[in-house]
């Protein structure tokens, strides 16, 4: 078995928001900085490197994960979502459109993972309450919003909110 030092480089291939994508890794190499540097998917934000605030949030094969918690390589052959793969043809999603009617963002640092984790959850639930909203959003950290305009495009996209507010 040859030897490996940690400067070797591997060849990583993804399927990124439905489009086969490949590029150049360090064993050590993050995933987060992967999707961001190689492949340019600079929505997905690094914030902790720590699995903590959530802001890397991506699907890895259909399921959440922090993607500064695996390593590029781990990830090779998956399949991965990112929040530029939530709109099509320049299109907002239902989640993204919400989010833009409640002013749901204001820095929009933690915006793409929390799009994210809602979209699996909306996918998955279609009518969630705001309780199981919030218990979604426990893995993320907004420092802007408070999470209450996030609460009210979630609730929106489930249909159970009022209209969003006048601008």
């Amino acid at each position: 078995m040859p030897k490996l030092s940690a400067h070797t480089r591997h060849r990583v291939t993804v399927t990124l928001n439905g489009r086969r994508a490949e590029g150049d890794a360090e064993p050590r190499l993050l995933l987060s900085d992967f999707l961001r540097h190689e492949l340019g998917a600079t929505g997905v934000h690094v914030g902790c490197e720590h699995g903590i605030c959530g802001a890397c949030t991506v699907r890895i094969d259909g399921e959440l994960s922090r993607a500064c918690l695996v390593l590029a390589v781990q990830a090779d052959g998956s399949t991965i979502e990112t929040v530029e793969g939530l709109s099509r043809g320049g299109t907002l999603s239902e989640l993204q459109a919400a989010f833009r009617r409640h002013h749901a963002l204001q820095c929009g640092y933690c915006t793409p993972g929390i799009l994210i984790s809602l979209n699996h959850l909306l996918e998955r639930e279609p009518a969630p309450d705001e309780a199981r909203i919030r218990e979604v959003l426990g893995g993320h950290l907004c420092r802007c919003t408070g999470y209450a305009t996030i609460v009210d495009a979630a609730l929106d996209v489930a249909g159970r909110s009022a209209a969003p507010p006048d601008d």
